[in-house]
Order: C-alpha cells, then structure tokens, then sequence
C-alpha cells in the first residue's frame, strides 16, 4: 500500500496521576501540526484513565494490566483498532509500557515521557521522596481547589509563566471532573506496584525526559533506555510536566524521531 493510501495514523495520549486529558493544555494541538510533516491526517485521540477525567466517577483499578484493559475496552468502544502509537507521561507511559509488552502487535509505535519504571531503577530515584511525597499530600488534603492546583503547578512546571489563564484551567478541570482521594492513592498503589518487562519492547520506542525534574529523576528514564536500548533525547530546563513546559520541543522530538525511523527504512507500522 503506498504512503497516499495507507489510513491516517492514530496516537493516543495518556496523562499520568490524579490529572486528565484537560491537562494536555495546547500539546495536542502542537503534536497534530508537527505530525503533518510525517502522517498527514493523523489523528489525535485523548483517553482518560478509570478515576479522572469524564471516567472521574469510575474506581481506578490497583494493577496497570487492567487499566490498560480499560484503555483498550474505551478504543473499541470507539471504534478504534490498531496499530496505533501511544504516547503517554509518569503513570500514564507504565500504562503504554504494559500495552506494548502485553499486546505488541497493537502499537506501531510508543512515546514515554518522564517516567520510572521497576526494575531499572530504585525507589528513591523512581520518585524523588519529599518532592513525590508532597504532590501526593497536596492531593489528600482540604484545600481549597485554587491553592492545590496552584501547587501542584508550580511542583511540575519551570518554564511555563506564572499567569493566572492556566491555573484557571486547572481549577475549572478539578471542579468539573473532580478526582477523590481514593482513586489519586489506587493510582500511586498501581504505579507503585508496576514491574516492566526487562525484554527489549517489541515495538519502536522514543523516551524523553526532563534533567530538571523535582517529581521523578531524569536518570530513571536513562537507566530504561540503557535497558531496553531505545532512543532517550533530554530537555535540559523543562519539570515534569514537559508536554506543557515545551510543547514545541517534545512535537519536535516526537517528528523527528519519525523521521530517523523512516530514513532507516521502517515505515510507521513496522517493528525494530
């Protein structure tokens, strides 16, 4: 099938704890004008996990398999079938990692975005103790919506600025969808808990961290990528919310990734 007649590319992008599809900001629509380069038409989808989101009244399952079996139960109920690409952040890439290992023939390719997985890493390094700790209490405590979100931003982000647009957003996303404090720790309890195939994954895959990260060390997504042999590329100023702190730059990375794939002969559908 030639490039004009092979179907548009399908990405799904998955958020990480306690946040949802909302939290994308403007990303999704920098990644679709990137993509245009390499997969005209692609289509952008914008899952939600059990526990946020429009799913926010849902209990979030305690092990990653079966979120990834909600996340796939949710595509065909959309009528989406593979091969798809998957990118995805903190919890939302051990989902992806899952979905690859479990299910390879269904991901053309994956995007993980400053995650830590066991067993490549120690916990201390997985999630940076007091930083970790204190997203984590943030999101058991009463406070009002505004001060926690505010928080929260300033943990996750270093370059966005300090306006007030985007931390409205945030409120208005908590206040519409809001995510309890019993699905926010069944999520830390499933990432916690998560153990990666040490096999090198079956499909293509691209890593991309933060060095400046205050949630989890950069160093975790370098000890994957040693393990698995996969591309790492490292932002040197972003925080852990790099999709939001430089759209742009992780667009880029994401294209031309593609496109080393392509010059090296593998079209978008085909493995390592």
């Amino acid at each position: 099938m030639s490039a004009s007649q092979r179907a548009p590319a399908v990405w799904v992008l998955v958020r990480g704890l306690s946040r949802e599809s909302g939290h994308w900001g403007a990303f999704p629509a920098l990644l679709r004008e990137q993509l245009e380069q390499e997969q005209p038409g692609a289509q952008l989808i914008l899952l939600d996990l059990p526990g946020t989101g429009v799913l926010h009244d849902r209990p979030s399952p305690l092990q990653v398999p079966a979120i990834v079996e909600a996340c796939r139960a949710e595509l065909q109920q959309r009528g989406v079938s593979g091969p798809i690409h998957l990118l995805a952040m903190s919890l939302g890439a051990a989902v992806v990692s899952d979905w690859v290992a479990r299910y390879p023939r269904e991901v053309s390719g994956a995007v993980l975005i400053n995650t830590s997985l066991r067993p490549f890493s120690a916990f201390h390094r997985r999630f940076l103790p007091l930083r970790y700790l204190a997203l984590i209490l943030l999101s058991l405590t009463r406070l009002g919506a505004r001060r926690r979100e505010a928080q929260v931003l300033n943990l996750t982000t270093r370059l966005l600025p300090r306006g007030e647009g985007m931390l409205d957003e945030w409120v208005g996303l908590q206040r519409k969808h809001p995510v309890g404090l019993r699905n926010t720790l069944r999520q830390w309890v499933a990432a916690a808990r998560y153990r990666a195939s040490r096999a090198r994954p079956a499909a293509p895959m691209l890593l991309l961290c933060s060095e400046s990260d205050e949630v989890i060390d950069w160093r975790c997504s370098r000890a994957i990528s040693r393990a698995w042999g996969v591309p790492l590329r490292l932002h040197t100023q972003a925080g852990h919310d790099l999709p939001l702190d430089d759209g742009p730059w992780v667009a880029r990375a994401v294209t031309e990734w593609l496109q080393m794939r392509r010059m090296q002969g593998l079209a978008p559908g085909q493995r390592h």
